[in-house]
């Protein structure tokens, strides 16, 4: 099946990344992309001045629009999957939500995305969950003004991170709409839920009105789509008939190694803004 004309951006933290960072806002544009999104792109929860500054003239000066943008998570390729939940780094958290909305704001970032946090032996489950559902709060109030909605996801792999399926970061979601704020929603990364085993058709019916931005890639190797076994053209189509008009990131690794390359399945004609 083709692939439905929607609106595709790169991650860029995964692609291009054989170039330097601040060099992959002007790869995309020159690929035919008019929006990128990237995970925390600095080394600390709170960069100096000059950092950001670096980043959001890269932006700007390539021509793309941010549309997506994590927060600080920690040592993504370590042992870390996000600060929120986690009692002894709540410093950090509040540092980058104070950070990460100022870069909402000069960019007009639509999507923040928060990492949950793994489990840690300092706290209960249940104190992560009510910390991580304050500190969600903070944030969403933190982005209100500028229109941005603040995104939970489920993740994949071997830590003991608690959120695996679409139905785990919805209930987080109804927590922080009880909390008394409504710009939030669920990230809908295809390739963490099948990795999981969540029923995609089932999760897609469900909770449709919770999703607020969709990631791809094929399961397994988180290659590009055509690299696995996942039916990624059928599923985004299925988004597209239900009236999903979001964009959809495409948070892949290369399957080859080279960024070109691996976004032949996808007509350069499909990659501007729809």
């Amino acid at each position: 099946m083709a692939f439905p004309a929607m609106r595709y951006l790169p991650n860029c933290s995964l692609l291009f990344a054989e170039l330097p960072l601040l060099q992959r806002p002007a790869a995309a544009k020159a690929a035919g992309f008019d929006a990128v999104e990237f995970w925390w792109p600095f080394a600390e929860a709170a960069p100096a001045d000059a950092e950001v500054d670096a980043f959001v003239t890269a932006i700007t000066d390539a021509g793309v629009a941010l549309v997506g943008l994590n927060f600080f998570g920690g040592d993504l390729a370590g042992p870390d999957a996000g600060v929120l939940s986690i009692p002894s780094r709540a410093g950090e958290w509040r540092d980058n939500v104070a950070v990460a909305a100022s870069i909402a704001q000069r960019l007009d970032v639509r999507g923040l995305n928060a990492l949950y946090g793994i489990r840690v032996d300092e706290a209960t489950p249940a104190e992560q969950d009510e910390l991580a559902v304050e500190n969600l709060v903070l944030a969403a109030k933190a982005v209100e003004a500028t229109g941005a909605t603040v995104l939970v996801e489920p993740l994949s792999g071997p830590k003991p991170y608690p959120l695996r399926t679409a139905a785990d970061a919805v209930r987080v979601l109804d927590g922080v709409r009880a909390g008394g704020v409504d710009n939030v929603g669920l990230l809908f990364d295809l390739f963490h839920l099948a990795g999981n085993g969540d029923d995609l058709d089932a999760a897609i019916t469900a909770h449709f009105g919770d999703i607020a931005h969709v990631q791809i890639a094929d399961v397994p190797g988180r290659g590009e789509p055509g690299s696995g076994d996942l039916d990624l053209a059928d599923r985004l189509q299925t988004l597209q008939d239900k009236g999903y008009d979001g964009w959809v990131s495409l948070e892949y690794k290369p399957s080859t190694g080279d960024t070109a390359a691996s976004l032949d399945w996808l007509p350069r004609s499909m990659r501007g803004a729809a």
